[in-house]
């Protein structure tokens, strides 16, 4: 008979551990607060095998990290549904993303060619991701995120992590010819669309009211449904093959549709604390844990993160030139460092490549350490350009 092992108790407190350390870090210093998904994965590196030392991966904490991203993409959904966007601008951040993807193709193939132990498709994708997650707060306390700009650049993070969640299913899942995978890509969508269609239209008082007055009682059947649709559409996707991301990613996009009235807007600050409380930091320490520090540091791994950095601002900020018109000079160079902020999916786009073996540890490393590096320095160069007291129109 085999006896299970014991999950590792200790390494699973100091992961929570570090988890609400990294909030308090984050704000120590009331002139820069620094971004929580940037201290959590630094923490993580401190704690774990190359730093300290004292907490290890196992695989429950791996379970629980795994939950975290898909937690994250099931959130990305909802925001992107609840961003307030209007259709024009985000007609034209798509538009700019697929000038971004044409360039992460170009370069991230070009890499690939060169040596780069990854794959095109992986480079490409982590090249043109905005991170809208990480984006939303510091707009909102730069006082920048109910201006134009900050218009702009949500439209531009909705389409810099739509899209490419959709590229990671179809492209780097490789399970079926792409065809096929379009196919079943188109399938999944009218599952979804019909999901929506039902959640609108089908809704029984009775549930309704269940739903209204367990809101603030233990039933949370709001909560407990959206959990539901989460677990089913991530089910579905693993199920026809594709990454388990796209189906958090539908959920969330399902949960956001039908979250509009009363009761669903008050049931999301309760879905989001379960992510942002718990399930996302973990996988953002367990990250830390796994990042290869020696391979970043040794070798040509910083010039490697160097070299993705610029790539990040070449890709998106590239797109940004299509608002020179409307924006002007200034702000568009503030629009393009936005775009170019990209971590938390950066680090999914990671997370899914190791997994299936399209991307080696050293060339994960400089991805992920130059995504921590735009996290810190580009939105704050955004802002900058932002509050310049120019805003002189070419």
């Amino acid at each position: 008979m085999l006896v299970e092992a014991r999950p590792d108790l200790v390494s699973l407190v100091l992961v929570l551990c570090a988890a609400a350390l990294a909030t308090i870090v984050s704000r120590l210093s009331p002139r820069l607060a620094l971004p929580t998904v940037v201290v959590e994965i630094a923490l993580g590196i401190l704690i774990g095998p190359q730093v300290l030392d004292i907490a290890e991966a196992d695989r429950y904490l791996v379970f629980l990290s795994d939950l975290g991203l898909v937690y994250l993409f099931f959130l990305a959904g909802i925001e992107v549904v609840h961003s307030d966007v209007p259709g024009r601008l985000l007609a034209r951040g798509s538009l700019g993303w697929g000038v971004s993807i044409l360039l992460g193709v170009a370069l991230g193939f070009g890499l690939e060619a060169a040596g780069v132990a990854a794959s095109g498709w992986l480079l490409a994708v982590a090249l043109a991701t905005t991170a809208l997650g990480t984006l939303v707060p510091i707009l909102r306390d730069g006082g920048v995120l109910g201006t134009r700009l900050g218009q702009d650049t949500l439209a531009s993070a909705v389409a810099g992590e739509f899209w490419p969640i959709v590229v990671i299913s179809v492209f780097l899942t490789g399970a079926h010819g792409t065809w096929v995978e379009i196919f079943l890509l188109l399938g999944f969508g009218l599952v979804v669309a019909g999901a929506c269609v039902t959640a609108l239209r089908v809704r029984p008082p009775r549930i309704l009211r269940i739903a209204q007055e367990t809101l603030d009682k233990s039933g949370q059947l709001a909560v407990r449904l959206s959990i539901a649709a989460l677990a089913l559409l991530t089910l579905l996707a693993d199920k026809l093959e594709f990454d388990f991301v796209l189906g958090a990613f539908a959920a969330g996009l399902v949960i956001g549709l039908v979250a509009q009235g009363e009761t669903g807007k008050r049931a999301l600050p309760r879905i989001s604390t379960i992510g942002y409380g718990f399930l996302i930091p973990v996988f953002f320490v367990v990250t830390g844990m796994q990042f290869d520090l020696d391979n970043l540091l040794t070798g040509t791994g910083l010039a490697l993160g160097a070299l993705f950095l610029a790539l990040f601002l070449v890709t998106r900020g590239t797109a940004a030139l299509l608002a020179l018109r409307d924006l002007g000079s200034r702000q568009t160079g503030a629009l393009a460092f936005f775009s170019a902020t990209g971590l938390p999916l950066i680090v999914a786009v990671v997370e899914v490549g190791t997994r299936r073996g399209d991307v080696e540890s050293d060339v994960a490393a400089s991805l992920v350490g130059a995504g921590m590096a735009s996290v810190l320095a580009y939105p704050l160069l955004g802002l900058i350009l932002a509050r310049s007291p120019r805003t002189d129109r070419t």
